[in-house]
């Protein structure tokens, strides 16, 4: 796997995110019984002030948020709670996925919130900053029902909580 994790806030040097990321996406790839080892991905690792620009261009959100994606190739599924499709490697046996971001003072703050250690809380976020790169979304309910799943599937492989029971 070729992946890039940009730190451009320091506050993020305390946790391991090298090792967080490459965690979560060989735990999603073992659960959706997919091959990333040609995966291209890249997270940055920033500031609520960073995101809510990221936020504001692309979403024309002017708030921060904890996590946002963009696909290298939309695999979103038409029919509302399908399964997105599969990536695929280009010619040259790269599998482009996208980039993920993730806010500091945001995650920091949902984490508190959650009583929940802040890896923990991180890590279920870089899940699923992952899963919208692999097409899957939470827009429509039956989507985000099949979102959420996978989600407390991969985290439970993981051996964490599933972050939607209450």
């Amino acid at each position: 796997m070729d992946i890039d994790v940009l730190i451009e806030d320091d506050r993020w040097s305390a946790l391991d995110l090298d090792v967080l990321v490459l965690e979560a996406l060989r735990a999603t790839s073992d659960t959706l019984n997919l091959d990333l080892e040609a995966a291209e991905v890249s997270y940055l690792a920033c500031d609520d002030a960073r995101i809510t620009l990221l936020n504001a261009d692309f979403r024309e959100k002017t708030t921060a948020t904890n996590v946002l994606s963009w696909p290298a190739v939309d695999l979103a599924p038409v029919i509302a709670g399908a399964v997105p499709a599969p990536p695929t490697a280009d010619l040259t046996g790269v599998l482009a996925l996208g980039d993920v971001a993730i806010a500091y003072e945001t995650c920091l703050c949902e984490a508190t919130d959650l009583r929940k250690p802040l890896a923990d809380h991180v890590t279920h976020l870089i899940v699923h900053g992952t899963l919208h790169l692999l097409g899957y979304d939470h827009i429509r309910d039956p989507d985000a029902t099949l979102m959420q799943g996978v989600e407390a599937k991969i985290l439970g492989k993981m051996g964490l909580d599933d972050p939607y029971m209450v």
